[in-house]
């Protein structure tokens, strides 16, 4: 599986984003999909995840809320819509596939910058 992230860019706080997460090669119902992010300076954290095949979507306290991820299958896309913005939401976004214990597959980042 190989996973292509875009649609980063630069935003006024409180405003929106939506990052798209193409994937390519084969990927199941039961494949989980996750975003993380990684701030200058600090260690990659985890901001939301689901299921390749739907089902409950979950997000880390900090985006909860504010992040919807949702995918659509029909193009082989994973998204993240980002509303209410923070400067501390600025960080590079990745996208990942795998299981909910281990990603096995990574994208490139898509740096998303908030201004305040």
């Amino acid at each position: 599986v190989q996973l292509q992230a875009s649609g980063g860019g630069l935003v006024q706080a409180g405003g929106s984003l939506r990052l798209s997460c193409v994937a390519s090669g084969r990927t199941f119902e039961n494949t989980i999909m996750k975003w993380f992010r990684q701030a200058p300076g600090k260690e990659r954290e985890f901001v939301a995840a689901a299921r390749w095949g739907g089902g409950r979507t979950y997000y880390a306290e900090s985006v909860r809320g504010r992040f919807t991820i949702s995918r659509d299958n029909a193009k082989d896309t994973l998204y993240l819509q980002m509303n209410s913005l923070k400067p501390e939401d600025t960080a590079v976004y990745y996208c990942a596939a795998g299981s909910w214990s281990n990603m096995d597959y990574w994208g490139k980042g898509t740096l998303v910058t908030v201004s305040s």
